[in-house]
This record gives structure tokens, C-alpha cells and sequence, in this order.
């Protein structure tokens, strides 16, 4: 049973940032692609970034440079550094997990699991 637990969200002013972690359990972690994506009620879901097994990263392009994902297997925790935030980064995020092809359109719409998300809004 995977379980992924999200925390860090919060409010923030416009130019600052926010660090949100999740945690895993329940699965071979290290084998599998992780990563985070977002969405705003009334809108599509927006892969935000995604790591693979090897440490690989991909970013949306509307958050490159001002997001940084990462993980640590000894943890079994994934961490997205937000920086220079802008109000269009107000959203739910999730964090989530695939098997297989690591690609943002992926985690987003094809996970095998996700957490139940935190909020960031950004003013």
C-alpha cells in the first residue's frame, strides 16, 4: 500500500518561497519516478517537476530556474524548493508517484499513487 503524505504549503508573499516535503512508505521508493504537480479548481492539472530513479529531473518550463526537486532515499522523502514565487503559482499540490516513463504529462494524469495535497497561495 503506498501512502504519500504532502506538508509545507502555506501563504506567501509574491518573490518569496516555500518549501514543501513529502513523505513515502509502503513501496521500493528509490525505484520509482516521483514528483509533484499542481492545480488551480477549474483547470487542468500542471506537472510541475519529476525525478527518476537515477536522479533525473524535468521541470515545466513555467517553473524553471525557480523550482528545485529533489529526494533522499535514506528518508524516503521527496522535497520541492519554490523560490521567486509568483501569484499563477497558487495551487493544490500533490505529490506523486509512477512506475516506468518519468514525464511530467504522466505523474500528473497516469500515477500510481498521490497524496491528498497542500495548498500554497501566493499574493
Amino acid at each position: 500500500h503506498v501512502q504519500l503524505v504532502e506538508s509545507g504549503g502555506g501563504s506567501v508573499q509574491a518573490g518569496g518561497s516555500l518549501r514543501l516535503s513529502c513523505a513515502a512508505s509502503g513501496y521500493t521508493y528509490s525505484f520509482y519516478c516521483m514528483g509533484w504537480f499542481r492545480q488551480v479548481p477549474g483547470k487542468e492539472r500542471e506537472g510541475v517537476a519529476v525525478i527518476d530513479s537515477d536522479g533525473r529531473t524535468i521541470y515545466a518550463e513555467s517553473v524553471k530556474g525557480r523550482f528545485t526537486i529533489s529526494k533522499d532515499n535514506a528518508k524516503n522523502t521527496l522535497a520541492l524548493e519554490m523560490n521567486s514565487l509568483k501569484p499563477e503559482d497558487t495551487a493544490m499540490y500533490y505529490c506523486a508517484t509512477k512506475r516506468d516513463a518519468c514525464g511530467l504529462w504522466s505523474l500528473a494524469y497516469r500515477p500510481v499513487a498521490r497524496g491528498q495535497g497542500t495548498q500554497v497561495t501566493v499574493s
